[in-house]
């Protein structure tokens, strides 16, 4: 009987459980992959422990956290535009939801730069996605645009007259005064975010030395051209043209 017993495991259920470990394993659908790049329009150099978050989440209740679907950690991020891959499972997404792309660069676990829009995507049908963020005011006593007087102390990157102050000031309701130097101006500036556009400029008559008047003509030249602005963590105000060069760097009187 012992025999027969032996037998049955040696030749019944060895062959079962050989084979119940061959049997293939059910695989889960072929990942998918959104690629692309974070970047934003600031001149600003990230420092070596900046850190890039970017995530897939669903964005479907606007009144609550959605599920992050993928995430990916860059560290360190190197320079911008930094480049992203975010891997998931398809079988993770749910059928009509609202899907979006979130990123944001911190240093130091504080908030530099982070998506201010949606960036809409169909996770099944991803396409290579730029992801343009904004920049984050972190001081809550960080120098304000309005209200402040700024002296220059670039212009065109050719520096300034140091013994002459042109200087830049801007309200709330964006009105524009200062001195190029030379003579007093002001103008009407339109702000939107960290966009402005200084129009309908007026200034004095004054005659100065030449050397003096080239740097005032520079200014007004630079107001013209300005597309954009920014205060850098160190408390200085930059102008900046469309294609985000500098025009004017100022510094808090």
């Amino acid at each position: 009987m012992l025999g027969k017993f032996a037998e049955l495991i040696l030749f019944g259920l060895a062959p079962m459980m050989f084979g119940a470990l061959l049997m293939p394993v059910p695989v889960s659908a072929e990942e998918i992959v959104i690629s692309g790049e974070v970047a934003y329009r600031e001149r600003i150099a990230l420092p070596p422990n900046a850190v890039v978050t970017v995530r897939l989440t669903d964005v479907s209740l606007a009144d609550a956290p959605g599920a992050v679907v993928a995430e990916q950690t860059i560290q360190p991020a190197g320079q911008v535009p930094v480049k992203f891959e975010l891997r998931y499972d398809p079988a993770v997404v749910q059928p009509k939801m609202n899907y979006a792309l979130q990123a944001r660069i911190t240093v130091d676990d504080k908030l530099w730069f982070t998506t201010d829009q949606r960036y809409a995507v169909d996770p099944l049908k991803p396409e290579p996605a730029m992801l343009l963020l904004k920049m984050v005011r972190q001081e809550s006593g960080a120098t304000s645009l309005f209200g402040t007087t700024w002296v220059a102390e670039d212009i065109a990157g050719k520096g300034v007259i140091d013994n002459a102050q042109s200087t830049f000031s801007v309200t709330a309701d964006g009105k524009v005064a200062g001195s190029g130097g030379c003579n007093r101006f002001f103008a009407q500036a339109e702000i939107k975010g960290d966009r402005i556009k200084i129009a309908n400029a007026g200034a004095t008559m004054m005659a100065c030395p030449e050397a003096l008047m080239d740097q005032e003509r520079k200014l007004f030249d630079a107001f013209g051209k300005a597309s954009a602005y920014r205060i850098d963590n160190s408390g200085k105000l930059f102008l900046v043209d469309a294609d985000g060069i500098d025009l004017v760097r100022f510094a808090a009187q």
